[in-house]
């Protein structure tokens, strides 16, 4: 289904690829909770033609990592979740929202809004509820 949503998404206008790790057996009982080991991985270009060298997870692994963190509804054993998917969205969107308009990064010392050229300021709260407010 991703693949389909890349495709759908951004047809041929990218480069994508996927990072299929092998992992070992599974670990004994009294490690049940313990990951099992990574005992190789193998890379595959999907679309377009990307730096086989640029292939990780590790992107993915930290925003995946940032958004549990920030959103207590997609951790696990939480009663914080949603029970309309449209509510579900919009707590999505005010956390990309806020993340990427207003909360300055350290490495960057900017928002990434900023530094991607997208706007020339750093957003407060109120612009995104006017924003919210006019749709």
């Amino acid at each position: 289904m991703y693949l389909k949503a890349i495709k759908d998404a951004f047809a041929s206008e990218i480069d994508y690829a996927i990072l299929i790790k092998v992992f070992g057996g599974s670990p004994t009982p009294e490690k049940h909770y313990s990951p099992a080991v990574c005992s190789g991985a193998e890379k595959r270009v999907k679309i377009g033609n990307p730096d086989k060298d640029k292939i990780s997870t590790s992107y993915i692994e930290r925003s995946n990592l940032t958004i549990r963190m920030n959103m207590r509804r997609f951790t696990r054993l939480t009663n914080a979740f949603s029970k309309k998917v449209e509510n579900l969205e919009y707590a999505v969107s005010l956390h990309f929202m806020y993340y990427n308009f207003v909360r300055i990064h350290q490495t960057l010392r900017c928002t990434p809004a900023m530094q991607a050229g997208v706007t020339d300021h750093v957003w407060e709260i109120e612009d995104i509820v006017r924003l919210a407010d006019s749709k």
